[in-house]
């Protein structure tokens, strides 16, 4: 049955008569040195002591401690098989009987989750709750008599088992394309939000007036909706896709505006991966570089997104040549860390002809993007019952014991310890045998590192154990073959300014 989806949006004038005048929203302060401005003129030298000097917020480096979490594709898609909606869909095709979002969360607690990310609206525009904007949402699927509420479950579950929620909500909207409210075309005018709609109840403290296009204004309704009635939200997730939609049809989405709205709203929610504090590492695979820098060149475009400097997909994000290739195109340097996104299984969407990755594949990631200064986003789509696959479940709990054996305890852990200015050398008391390394920067004084060599005293010397770039937040290096060594260092052979190692972990694994 066709269902009529209309979007009821009252104007900020008959607002402001019946509430009040409308208040600017207030940008929350940033550390002045999460972005250092750059230009043309700036030397290498010049670069390079910036780069020096950039600084994380503390919303990032709680975010870098994570890092495992988790993304959860689940919507109409679910239910057509399709892994890009188109809009049209008919919303009772929603009907996940057995929904059960408790066991979502003790899947991904067991597998060692810490924070996990729903699709509350991917591309079709479809809504996974009752958003007062929309028709394209479970209030018009006869699923739970149209008073099925996915977010409000998922939240509320995940906190219950002690992980924090995070929100993807889609830029783009097939949905709201076919009722003449993306792309079409509208000018940016001072919008105010929350924008009430006929029976309306709600009395918000305070309004924010910000400047949006019809569809943007749609979209900052949404983000109020759901940054206001579900409880803290600690990541807010946005890609950058336009949608299949003409060409000559584009959305010029309101950037700053949305940024402005989740600073105020969610002050200690991190804004990803078109955002100002986690970029996509730039490929779908769960993939970072052998050497990423946290530290990239970035430059503003289109209403304050921050956006790359060089390719998204560049070998070198950050190095010295980096930041010279840069430099005519770059307006800033900022702390700018990498989540590196993959599905357990080929889809994003659950598909019931595939299966997934065996614990090999996933522990191989692992160390290719938390081993590589990276936050690893690995989504677990939930099946057309509403649960995660018995084989996913298994394979979460899977993974993370391999973890627990591949680094179990850290031998380093209450050694004699000493520090000089250009490493870290520890004495285990006797001798150990060693396979894994794992190291990180104190990242509140930035990121400095360039080089290092590990090494181990035998046969009265030191031996180079291994050697690599970067170092960040973790490091994790796997030795080719295990050593025995009482002494073992940490040597920086290569950094930007003066450097702080706050981890110098060394594990023998069981696997």
């Amino acid at each position: 049955m066709a269902v009529s989806r209309r979007v009821f949006l009252a104007s900020a004038s008959a607002l402001a008569a019946t509430a009040g005048p409308a208040a600017p929203a207030r940008a929350v302060p940033e550390d002045p040195h999460h972005r250092i401005p750059v230009s043309p003129d700036d030397t290498a030298e010049d670069l390079l002591r910036k780069a020096s000097r950039v600084r994380p917020t503390a919303r990032q480096i709680a975010w870098q401690r994570l890092e495992r979490t988790a993304f959860l594709h689940f919507g109409v898609n679910t239910f057509t098989g399709l892994e890009w909606g188109t809009g049209d869909e008919d919303p009772d095709v929603f009907q996940p009987a057995g929904l059960d979002t408790d066991q979502w969360a003790r899947a991904l607690r067991d597998g060692g989750f810490e924070l996990a990310i729903l699709t509350v609206k991917h591309h079709d525009g479809f809504v996974l709750h009752p958003s007062r904007y929309t028709r394209h949402t479970v209030a018009s699927s006869s699923w739970r008599d149209g008073r099925g509420d996915v977010l409000r479950a998922f939240a509320d579950s995940m906190r219950r088992h002690g992980i924090k929620v995070g929100v993807y909500i889609s830029p783009a909207d097939e949905n709201q394309y076919l009722h003449g409210v993306y792309a079409n075309g509208s000018a940016r005018t001072d919008r105010t939000i929350p924008t009430l709609v006929p029976g309306d109840d709600r009395t918000p403290p305070r309004f924010h007036t910000l400047p949006a296009t019809d569809y943007g204004a749609h979209m900052l309704n949404q983000l109020y909706e759901v940054l206001t009635e579900y409880g803290p939200v600690d990541e807010v997730w946005f890609d950058g896709a336009q949608g299949h939609i003409p060409p000559d049809k584009v959305e010029k989405y309101d950037w700053d505006s949305w940024y402005a709205l989740v600073r105020e709203l969610a002050p200690d929610a991190v804004v990803a991966v078109t955002g100002p504090d986690v970029r996509w590492v730039g490929n779908e695979g769960g993939l970072a570089r052998e050497d990423e820098w946290s530290v990239v060149p970035v430059r503003e475009r289109d209403h304050g997104r921050t956006d790359y400097a060089l390719p998204y997909d560049a070998p070198d994000m950050g190095s010295r040549d980096a930041l010279v290739a840069a430099r005519p195109v770059a307006d800033f340097l900022q702390w700018w860390p990498a989540e590196c996104d993959v599905s357990i299984r080929d889809g994003w969407f659950y598909h019931p002809d595939q299966r997934p990755k065996s614990v090999e594949q996933l522990t191989d990631l692992y160390f290719r993007s938390v081993g590589r200064n990276s936050v690893l986003l690995l989504n677990v789509p939930p099946d057309t019952d509403g649960l995660l696959p018995a084989a996913d479940v298994a394979r979460l709990r899977e993974f993370r014991e391999r973890i627990d054996r591949e680094l179990p305890e850290d031998l380093a852990r209450g050694a004699r310890t000493s520090r000089t200015p250009g490493g870290v050398t520890v004495d285990l008391g006797g001798e150990r045998e060693v396979d894994r390394v794992r190291l990180a920067e104190d990242i509140r004084y930035g990121q400095q590192v360039e080089s290092f060599v590990v090494e181990a005293y035998r046969d009265g010397r030191w031996t180079e154990a291994a050697r690599a770039g970067v170092i960040g937040a973790s490091r994790i290096l796997l030795l080719p073959e295990a050593l025995r060594a009482r002494r073992w260092r940490v040597r920086v052979t290569g950094a930007r300014g003066g450097v702080r190692i706050a981890e110098f972990g060394l594990y023998r694994s069981r696997v």
